[in-house]
């Protein structure tokens, strides 16, 4: 028996592949008319060799526990998820968009503010804001651009709506997995990409390359880009090695750079300095430089923010983009896009309740058990409450927080999250997920087609982050009539 002719449990949730009839969808019925002519034995062979490529490759994140920080393989789901490239048009659009908006509003707030004098963004918010940087007020980067690598979280509710869930501006990561996830489906399913129109990713690192490269303040020689990591023990330091590795860029950490007298950033190398005209870096602002942000740092480079200021050296992205990769901020994103661009959003948010407002806050606080609560600058879904699932004694303990700190906190619905097939053992179960497109801007405006599909592979969870137990799918955005 093919996997595909094993029962597949009806869902009360909308299910990205499959209808309501329990047919697949448009855009997956090549998928599993291929499914159905493979047996069991064949695709479990073929899962094997995948896991052991995964292995082989060193595809590995790291879980920070109690026990230490434990690297683990990438937990990988051999089903993609599968979209209509019609329907991704328009999600496109909608991500460029919003980045566009939040570029103009980032540089606002550096410096004329109007957006806080017209009166459409509260001053309490930016006042109370972790991630708003002084040392960045009268800065003007190139383009006009702060974030200029956005990794956007987008979930689909039950009746099939795409909402954004929050906006990562600061170091996003993962679209080293959504490139390997799309290397190892390439040698599962060889056939399948020969037979059918799936759109590519594989352009993104040169993407990367040129956008980082517009940011050069040398024209005419082909910059010198670097790619600056905390080291082997960040989580995320596969992908900074992969990302530098396809680029041709330098991978430095902060002892590798200095800064020079003329306000230049140069490379120690074997042969002497050579001046490093671009950043990527992959450090939190409180670490990139110990001249103007956490003195006791070891991991960024003294002066750098001198030498970006005087416009010697250009940096994505730039110190200071976090203030928009805010959860409290996210709520304002409708009208900041209404404000600069006097559109309305393509793609909507979810309703969020803002703790800082009185009436908002005694709702969500007489609703714990009804909402997801997220503080405001965390991420990896930590620091979270799932109320439905949460435990009375752990709603309280919220309760308090939220008391404490209004600022700190927003709420939204428990969404009823899509599910996707997803291969447990030798059959298909439905598990839920979300996505993240990563959108470049500096002279041009690019989005991946597809993203990073994230799986939480628990059945029943809406924790998709591989932190905490999820995994991940290749996303197949396809041509069909």
């Amino acid at each position: 028996m093919s996997l595909v002719e094993r029962p597949y449990p009806a869902s009360e949730f909308f299910d990205e592949l499959i209808d309501a009839d329990g047919r697949p969808r448009p855009a997956a019925r090549a998928l599993f008319e291929h499914l159905g002519a493979l047996d069991a034995s064949a695709l479990e062979a073929r899962r094997q060799a995948v896991n052991a490529a995964i292995m082989t490759m060193g595809i590995t994140f790291t879980v920070y526990s109690e026990a230490g920080n434990i690297d683990r393989a990438w937990p990988f789901d051999i089903i993609p998820r599968v979209m209509a490239r019609k329907e991704w048009a328009r999600i496109e659009a909608g991500l460029k968009q919003r980045l566009t908006a939040l570029n103009l509003f980032i540089d606002d707030l550096y410096n004329d503010q109007r957006i806080v004098r017209d009166g459409v963004f509260p001053i309490e918010v930016l006042a109370g804001s972790r991630n708003f940087r002084p040392q960045c007020v009268g800065m003007r980067p190139r383009f006009g651009v702060w974030a200029h690598v956005c990794g956007t979280d987008l979930v689909r509710d039950g009746d099939g709506t795409v909402y954004v869930l929050e906006d990562n501006l600061r170091v996003p990561s993962g679209v080293s997995y959504m490139l390997e996830n799309r290397q190892l489906m390439k040698r599962l399913f060889p056939e399948l990409f020969q037979e059918t129109a799936i759109m590519p990713v594989d352009d993104y690192p040169t993407r990367l390359h040129d956008t980082l490269a517009a940011l050069s303040p040398r024209s005419g020689t082909r910059p010198v880009i670097a790619v600056l990591t905390p080291g082997i023990f960040n989580s995320a330091y596969f992908e900074h090695s992969y990302l530098a590795q396809k680029m041709g860029a330098f991978l430095v950490e902060g002892d590798d750079l200095v800064v020079g007298d003329d306000d230049c950033v140069y490379m120690k190398t074997i042969s002497g300095l050579r001046r490093v005209d671009v950043i990527y870096r992959r450090i939190d602002d409180d670490f990139l430089d110990p001249e103007s942000f956490r003195a006791d740092s070891v991991l960024g480079v003294a002066g750098l923010m001198r030498a970006w200021r005087a416009g010697r050296v250009g940096i994505a992205n730039a110190p200071g983009a976090g203030v928009a990769d805010d959860k409290v901020v996210y709520a304002y994103v409708p009208k900041v896009i209404k404000y600069y661009l006097d559109q309305e959003p393509i793609i909507p948010n979810v309703p969020s309740y803002l703790c800082m407002h009185d009436d908002e806050r005694d709702y969500v606080l007489a609703n714990l058990d009804k909402l997801v609560v997220k503080p405001a600058n965390e991420s990896g879904g930590y620091g979270m409450l799932i109320g439905p699932r949460a435990t009375p004694e752990e709603r309280e303990v919220f309760a308090g927080l939220i008391r404490a700190n209004p600022r700190n906190y927003m709420a939204q619905p428990t969404l009823a999250l899509s599910t996707a097939p997803t291969l447990i053992d030798d059959h298909l179960e439905p598990r839920h997920l979300d996505l993240r497109p990563f959108v470049l801007q500096s002279d041009q405006l690019y989005a991946t087609t597809g993203g990073l599909t994230r799986v939480a592979m628990q059945a029943g969870s809406l924790v998709v982050n591989s932190s905490q137990g999820g995994g991940a799918k290749d996303t197949w955005i396809v041509d069909v009539d």
